[in-house]
């Protein structure tokens, strides 16, 4: 009996599935729309196929009847399936048994390959999302973007578009008027409406239709289309939105691309991953899974310590002065003086630990009128309750809006004229670090008049030894993991964040950065020779996690085999300062720290990603962009050099502290982003092969 392959694709708004012969002969397909089941309560009869009360029983019923339709009487006689899409959750597989699952973008550039195998670019736009890709010769693997939160550029558009004119959206193309010169908006899928009302009752149904077309197609390419600059060539449009005519007649338009609309288009998907079926079975039993390999057999005494220190920092008031302090603002100068410091954003991100407390807490920042437009951490702030201060420290970079609530925070605890702001300069110039360090004597005077603290040189000067001591062992442990294979995960490094601890300059931190390299030393030794650094991947996370929950780096760690090695919030960079001369080597250290100087900051990722064999790179993009520290300008200068390197670098739309802005794309992003690492690093998207 001739053996036959299943890909599934479920998505927002319909589910594709293709059967595949041997040969790579299509035996069947099918695109449907879906729609939820009647309301009312489901008693399971186990019977999928004849009952389909459910949503899931109904997919089933339909998988069934769809098998059937070839002479299949089971899904048992598959010998392999595979799925893909937005909608593919953990409890499909009770209801449609399948092997493996696959990214949509995997499945997207497999199906394209097998009508086009010499395909360098693929656009896919679905109901929900929308996906580009592109075959990047330099780096030899795919790279691909995503549409983030927003359903602008989907299909959502045309479909409110069909709604409002009532019009079927099949016969849009076929209305439409290619030469209207109406232009309107299609930045928001819902808010769509409103533009084509303004035109709906003054002009032709053709050129409302066209100039609609034309608004999606330019909506796509400003989602996506950037990874496609400077590209010539051909471009396969794919997806459920192919099937519009005049779209693909726009795009081309506005690119100057060639448009190729595949014989199946709108189950391209599905057909992608009936193929990785098929390659999938001849390698199954060759596959390997290293991450048991590296996986921690019991926690740190190092972790143990520093979350002990955080407690006793944020929990363990005491009778000195609490001052308030931004994460750039030099502790060793706080430390010398004795001075209890509450960062800020740290606080707030251990209050977004509890999603009860910060849900309270947003609720309070939007009466005051911070809306989502407000990075989270300062919504925070904004709306829960701190411990008065009696002074508060902050810089002006890299964090303006930071800055102007803080300034916010303190008038409205009537405090106005207890707040000093450091300004901190973009680069890196003598005449900064001058400025800058008198900056911060002047700071200190207003410490002293506000606390009664006098400074003691000779405890600064300590505190610039302790630094020093715990900036010697933290490079250690940095030189360490940059040239070993992993050896501790980086879901844990990275809230371990040590270059924003407020234990610099106190002997607390030598402990633990002490401990920390015994700990990864002992590690090192525990693994010998059983892994080398190149047998698995090398992950650098760039900026900060989200601090709610740690399970989008375990899947990327556990589920895709792909350890974190590294995180940007862990790099020791800066020179060892001068005991005799504190305030300039202070002032130093804050511009090179790696997060001021986005210059600076590129330069020292790409370095480091070279000295340690990183390949690949995620940046986690807290506030859509708006956060300066992942703004679209270090983003692009990064992309720049990383690409230079030949490291691509993945992005990942998210927010720190509010996870209901999280795009349901993230995980989609993540695995295809490994699986296209996979296939260059092992030559296939399933991981490494047995030795």
């Amino acid at each position: 009996m001739e053996k036959l392959y299943l890909g599934i694709d479920i998505g927002s708004t319909t589910l594709k599935a293709v059967l595949l012969s041997e040969s790579g002969k299509v035996k069947h397909s099918i695109y449907q729309r879906t729609k939820p089941v009647g309301t009312g309560k489901v008693k399971c009869t186990g019977h999928c196929n004849k009952c389909g009360a459910c949503s899931f029983g109904a997919l089933r019923k339909t998988v069934d009847s769809f098998l059937s339709e070839v002479g299949l009487k089971s899904i048992d006689e598959i010998e392999s399936t595979a799925v893909t899409g937005s909608q593919i959750v953990d409890e499909t597989k009770n209801f449609i048994p399948y092997d493996f699952r696959v990214s949509e973008v995997s499945a997207h550039v497999a199906g394209a390959q097998h009508y086009h195998p010499e395909c360098k670019a693929i656009l896919d736009v679905g109901g929900q999302d929308s996906k580009a890709m592109i075959f990047n010769d330099k780096m030899g693997l795919w790279n691909s973007k995503m549409s983030g939160i927003c359903a602008a550029g989907t299909g959502a558009f045309l479909d409110s578009v069909a709604v409002k004119l009532n019009i079927p959206v099949e016969d849009l193309a076929d209305r439409a008027n290619y030469d209207s010169e109406l232009e309107f908006s299609s930045v928001c899928a819902v808010l769509s409406a409103t533009s084509i009302n303004k035109f709906k009752n003054r002009f032709p149904l053709d050129e409302i239709i066209g100039g609609a077309c034309r608004a999606q197609a330019r909506t796509i390419m400003s989602g996506v289309g950037e990874i496609f600059f400077g590209y010539k060539g051909d471009i396969i449009f794919q997806g459920g939105v192919a099937y519009n005519r005049a779209v693909a007649y726009y795009l081309k338009q506005i690119t100057g691309n060639n448009i190729i609309i595949p014989k199946f288009n709108g189950v391209m998907g599905a057909l992608g991953a009936a193929c990785l079926a098929r390659q999938h079975t001849k390698i199954a039993g060759k596959l390997s899974n290293t991450n048991e390999t590296f996986a921690e057999k019991k926690p740190l005494k190092s972790i143990q310590m520093r979350s002990k220190a955080t407690r006793k920092e944020f929990l363990s008031r005491g009778n000195d002065p609490m001052i308030w302090r931004n994460l750039f603002f030099p502790t060793e100068i706080l430390n010398a003086m004795n001075l209890k410091m509450l960062t800020l954003e740290t606080y707030a991100a251990l209050f977004a630990r509890s999603q009860k407390k910060i849900k309270r807490a947003f609720d309070n920042a939007a009466c005051k009128g911070f809306s989502s437009e407000t990075c989270s951490f300062l919504r925070a702030l904004e709306g829960m309750e701190l411990p008065k201060p009696a002074f508060g420290v902050s810089t002006s970079q890299p964090c303006q809006q930071g800055e102007r609530v803080f300034r916010d925070l303190f008038r409205s605890y009537e405090m106005d004229d207890k707040f000093f702001s450091l300004h901190t300069p973009l680069n890196i110039t003598d005449s900064a670090i001058d400025n800058m360090a008198q900056d911060l004597e002047y700071c200190v005077s207003l410490l002293e008049k506000e606390t009664g603290r006098k400074m003691d040189m000779k405890k600064l000067a300590e505190a610039c030894e302790l630094s020093n001591e715990a900036r010697h062992y933290s490079k250690m442990c940095n030189d360490l993991r940059f040239h070993a294979p992993p050896l501790i995960s980086g879901t844990q490094m990275v809230y371990f964040s040590v270059i924003f601890s407020q234990l610099w300059g106190k002997k607390e931190l030598v402990d633990i950065q002490k401990q920390l390299f015994e700990d990864l030393k002992q590690r090192r030794d525990e693994i010998g020779d059983s892994i080398k650094r190149e047998d698995t991947h090398r992950i650098l996370w760039l900026h900060l996690p989200p601090f709610y929950d740690s399970s989008l780096l375990n899947y990327i760690e556990l589920e895709c085999n792909a350890p974190i090695v590294f995180e940007e919030v862990n790099f020791i960079g800066w020179d060892k300062l001068d005991p005799q001369d504190p305030y300039r080597s202070l002032a130093r250290k804050l511009l090179t720290v790696g997060f001021l100087d986005p210059n600076h900051r590129v330069k020292t990722i790409r370095e480091r990603s070279t000295e340690a064999g990183f390949n690949g790179c995620i940046l986690y993009n807290h506030g859509f962009g708006r956060c300066s520290m992942s703004d679209a300008s270090f983003m692009k200068h990064l992309r720049e050099e990383l690409n230079e390197a030949s490291i691509p670098l993945l992005v990942l739309d998210g927010d720190c502290v509010d996870p209901t802005i999280d795009p349901c794309s993230t995980y989609t992003k993540v695995s295809s982003y490994i699986e296209s690492l996979n296939d260059k690093k092992y030559g296939n998207i399933f991981g490494p092969i047995m030795k």
